[in-house]
C-alpha cells in the first residue's frame, strides 16, 4: 500500500494513501472518504484518477479518532464508523485536508472529490480553504447545513433522487443556493450508489458520475 505521512497546522500527523500516475501528472486530486475510512474502495479511486494522469492522495480523516480505522459495509460495521463520527471534528478535519493538499501541490492545480462524509467536507473545503481548482461532492448529506457559505472554486454536485439519508429539500435547498454550481440527480440511484463495494451500487449512475467528474476535473486542473 503507498501510504504517507502528513503532518497537519497543529502538529497531528496522520496517514495518506497516495498514488502517482505513471508519466508527468496533470495536477492532484485529494480523495475524501466516506465515514468508512480509507478502505479498498477510496484506495480504488485513487488508483482510478492515477490512471487518468493525476496524482491522488487519500488522508485517513479518522486518524485523529482512531488510528488506522477501515471498514466494511455490513450493519455491525456501519454502526462502528457512526460511533466515531459522534466525535468527528470538522475543524481539525479541514486542517488534514489542507495538509493533504500541500503534499501534492508540486504536480500542478489541485482538486477534491469526496463522498459521503467526504462529499461534505469537499465543500468545506471549496467554502473555507484557498488553494483547490474545483471541488467534486458526492451525496453529501451535510452540505445543506453550510449551504449560505460562498465557495472559492468551481463546484459540482452528485446526489442520488433514491436516497433515504438525504431527501429532496435537502438537495433542493443546496441546487437553489448555488445555481451556478453543476448539480446532478441521478435516478435510481440511492446513497453511496458510486460505491461497486455496496448493496446501492447504481452502475449507470456510477458511470455517467465518474465521468461528469473526469471532465470538471479536465476543466478545471488541467493547464490549458
Amino acid at each position: 500500500m503507498n501510504v504517507t505521512t502528513l503532518s497537519a497546522k497543529d502538529g497531528f500527523q496522520l496517514a495518506a494513501y497516495l498514488v502517482k500516475p505513471e508519466h508527468k501528472p496533470r495536477g492532484a486530486i485529494v480523495v475524501v472518504q466516506e465515514i468508512f475510512g480509507v478502505n479498498s474502495h477510496i484506495q480504488s479511486i485513487c488508483d482510478r484518477l492515477a490512471e487518468n494522469g493525476y496524482v491522488a492522495i487519500a488522508p485517513a480523516m479518522f486518524d485523529r479518532l482512531h488510528p488506522g480505522f477501515e471498514s466494511g459495509y455490513t450493519p455491525d460495521e456501519i454502526e462502528r464508523a457512526k460511533i466515531l463520527m459522534q466525535s468527528f471534528n470538522i475543524e481539525t478535519a479541514l486542517l488534514d485536508l489542507e495538509a493533504a493538499r500541500r503534499q501534492v501541490a508540486t504536480a500542478g492545480n489541485v482538486g477534491i472529490v469526496g463522498f459521503c462524509l467526504g462529499g461534505s467536507l469537499s465543500w468545506l473545503a471549496a467554502t473555507r480553504l484557498k488553494g483547490f481548482s474545483g471541488s467534486s461532492s458526492f451525496y453529501g448529506g451535510m452540505v445543506q447545513q453550510f449551504a449560505t457559505e460562498v465557495p472559492k472554486c468551481p463546484v459540482q454536485f452528485h446526489f442520488g433522487a433514491d436516497d433515504a439519508s438525504i431527501p429532496p429539500d435537502n438537495y433542493e435547498k443546496v441546487q437553489k443556493q448555488h445555481p451556478a454550481a453543476e448539480f446532478y440527480l441521478y435516478e435510481n440511484a440511492g446513497h453511496g450508489f458510486n460505491c461497486d463495494q455496496r448493496k446501492s451500487y447504481a452502475p449507470e449512475a456510477a458511470a455517467m458520475a465518474w465521468g461528469r467528474t473526469l471532465a470538471f476535473f479536465e476543466n478545471t486542473i488541467v493547464k490549458k
